[in-house]
């Protein structure tokens, strides 16, 4: 399981792996318990998502100098505490019969919030526990797992929701949380974390910590911008698509899913072939092109009509789309653990994770308004035009080749 990678990278994978699928099973509960069960309307719907993200986001800013003054292990196990208990919140009230709205918004807060938490402590860990000539190997293992999940998780969570409801779901994902603790808990060996004692900066800007390092960095700046920039406009559509297939062209709901899951073999994958491709031809290259090739076609999908036709686009456009992102990302956060000091990484992580879903929740609602002035299908072209530009974004290969500070080995301090 670990690929030569050492057992505590395999107990970390393993958590990561069961906590992702408890993740995309329980994918789509939250809405359906507020439709269906708390009668909530389209808008409150909307903003159960969109608030979420936002809020959730905000609050992660914070968590930067928190996680990076703190052995990462401990906060990954109380990040999956925390997140079990928001989540099994849900069938508990569910049977007393005392299950809000409220509650809802404030769990998709806490467990958002605790999640971006989870990633920058575990991205910090990753660098600790792994080679740095093995970081894209590691990475591939964690991108191959999500699109897997991907594929699988929404087809039998829609199964289970079917038979046995969406609460059933919800507590299947709590329960995974608790398993990723356990996993975590198992790992033996030293931990990272950067006393404060050596940490001179004021308060503010401790928490601007890990955005200034970003925006100096000519390499992580670049791909930062574009990052946020091909992930916000893509999630923007993801609506948008489901209104125009299942609204407009009524499209059956298990071929709805069965759209949105075989693309996602494409990134198991891509995931699989990206250290072999790198080995090859280079991380420049790899990143160049797949970067390239990933905002190139999402316009396929202005070609989008009803019928099998307009699924079996569906399919293909968003098979191409995935499978080179599970080529590219794996390089891509390879390339920013690479160049980022242990010290600030749990800092960067957390940052780049916030305004990726800040900036996700503002083009949802912004793309939505536009869907709602022009039709889905012209908002989704609009967003696949503005993709094109995103490559000029992407570093170039003389910037490539500095990384940044190999981080202290004071940093290093056993568990």
């Amino acid at each position: 399981m670990s690929a030569g990678l050492g057992n505590g990278f395999g107990l970390l994978w393993s958590a990561y792996a069961v906590s992702t699928y408890g993740t995309w099973i329980a994918f789509g509960a939250f809405p359906v318990i507020a439709v269906r069960v708390l009668h909530s309307s389209a808008f409150a719907v909307s903003l159960l998502e969109a608030a979420g993200l936002a809020v959730a986001a905000l609050v992660a800013f914070s968590l930067g100098p928190w996680v990076e003054h703190r052995a990462k292990r401990r906060v990954m196990i109380t990040m999956d505490l925390v997140r079990f208990a928001a989540m099994v919140s849900v069938p508990v009230s569910y049977v007393l019969n005392l299950l809000s709205y409220g509650q809802l918004l404030v769990v998709s807060v806490v467990s958002g919030t605790a999640g971006i938490a989870f990633t920058a402590a575990s991205g910090a860990y990753l660098k600790y526990l792994v080679p740095g000539d093995r970081l894209v190997v590691a990475s591939g293992r964690f991108e191959s797992t999500s699109w897997v999940a991907i594929a699988a998780g929404p087809p039998l969570g829609g199964a289970l929701m079917g038979v046995l409801g969406p609460v059933v779901t919800v507590t299947v994902d709590a329960f995974s949380y608790l398993l990723s603790a356990l996993g975590v808990l198992r790992i033996r060996g030293g931990d990272v974390v950067t006393p404060r004692g050596r940490v001179t900066e004021v308060r503010g800007a401790e928490l601007l910590g890990g955005w200034l390092f970003i925006v100096r960095d000519p390499v992580l700046r670049r791909l930062f911008l574009n990052s946020i920039l091909v992930s916000g406009l893509i999630m923007a559509t993801a609506p948008l698509l489901s209104v125009l297939l299942l609204g407009q062209y009524h499209v059956p709901a298990w071929q709805y899913g069965l759209a949105f899951g075989v693309p996602a073999l494409g990134g198991f994958a891509g995931a699989r072939l990206s250290p072999r491709l790198v080995t090859r031809y280079g991380r420049f290259r790899i990143m160049t092109v797949f970067g390239r090739l990933r905002s190139l076609f999402p316009l396929g999908l202005a070609l989008v009509g009803p019928g099998l036709r307009g699924l079996l686009t569906v399919i293909v456009v968003e098979g191409l789309l995935i499978t080179c992102m599970g080529v590219f990302n794996p390089v891509c956060a390879t390339e920013r653990l690479q160049r980022t000091p242990v010290g600030r990484t749990a800092r960067v992580l957390s940052t780049w994770s916030a305004v990726s879903k800040l900036v996700q929740a503002a083009l949802m609602a912004l793309w939505g308004l536009l869907a709602t002035l022009t039709g889905p299908l012209t908002a989704i072209t609009v967003s696949g035009a503005l993709l094109l530009a995103t490559p000029l974004l992407l570093p170039g290969r003389a910037h490539l080749s500095a990384p940044g500070p190999a981080a202290p080995s004071e940093d290093v301090r056993a568990a």
